[in-house]
């Protein structure tokens, strides 16, 4: 196994991973969120749909489709 092919391999993994950790916590963030506008807390609600956009941007748009995507289609 050459090195090239183990760091690439490396570097997708971890985007994979950063995009994964990202997402979730984006779906937790925002999950967190409408039970504090249920219960009445609206600023801290507020404030985690925003935390949890930003970090539904990064995983699905700013890693997942930018990196990821962009490098399996140009080895294809």
């Amino acid at each position: 196994m050459s090195s090239e092919l183990l760091v690439e391999s490396l570097s997708m993994l971890l985007y994979t991973v950063a995009a994964v950790v990202l997402t979730v916590g984006g779906v937790l963030a925002e999950g967190a969120s409408l039970q504090h506008f249920g219960s009445g807390e609206l600023v801290v609600g507020l404030w985690l749909a925003a935390i949890g956009a930003v970090m539904l941007y990064a995983g699905l748009y700013g890693i997942a489709y930018k990196k990821l995507l962009a490098s399996v289609l140009a080895r294809s």
